[in-house]
């Protein structure tokens, strides 16, 4: 059977209990509907689909991750628009460059997933804030040596994900 049709038989037989599971775990219909194409793109989208014997579980399990980044970007969003409130009106950014900065910390925030929040923080700290390796050394109490292979690996990331 090919991917698409396993995933086609997972549909059929497991969306509406699915979408069931994500309503009490949500509390919203339409944000439950719309997690659970989430999580059938994923499956769609995914290199391999395995066989599965437990095909309710392995759901969840995918199911879960995709609920992890809705409720994460949920947090980013919020953060962003607490930072947009605290500007000036004459700075603040337009409708249309808010949702591109937003889409752009999201985009950011999935890059640098997997990395250790000291890469993290030392990446960050130089793109955003525009400090110097010994400045965030100081800031996280490491050494310049320790600053760059910090900021060596998140450029890996990046550039691998390009």
């Amino acid at each position: 059977m090919s991917p698409s049709n396993h995933v086609e038989v997972l549909y059929v037989d497991h969306h509406s209990w699915l979408t069931g599971w994500l309503r009490r775990k949500l509390g919203c219909p339409q944000s439950a509907a719309d997690l659970a194409q989430d999580t059938f793109m994923r499956l769609l989208t995914a290199r391999e689909t395995p066989t599965l014997t437990e095909p309710r579980a392995f759901l969840t399990t995918v199911a879960k991750r995709v609920l992890f980044n809705h409720y994460r970007r949920q947090d980013l969003e919020r953060a962003y628009l607490q930072a947009l409130a605290d500007l000036p009106e004459a700075v603040a950014p337009s409708e249309e460059e808010r949702a591109i900065i937003l889409q752009t910390l999201v985009a950011l925030d999935q890059l640098l997933d997997g990395l250790p929040s000291p890469v993290k923080r030392a990446f960050l700290l130089a793109q955003l804030d525009g400090l110097s390796y010994a400045q965030i050394g100081a800031q996280l109490g490491i050494s310049i040596a320790t600053v760059k292979r910090h900021l060596n690996k998140a450029a890996l990331r990046c550039y691998f994900a390009l």
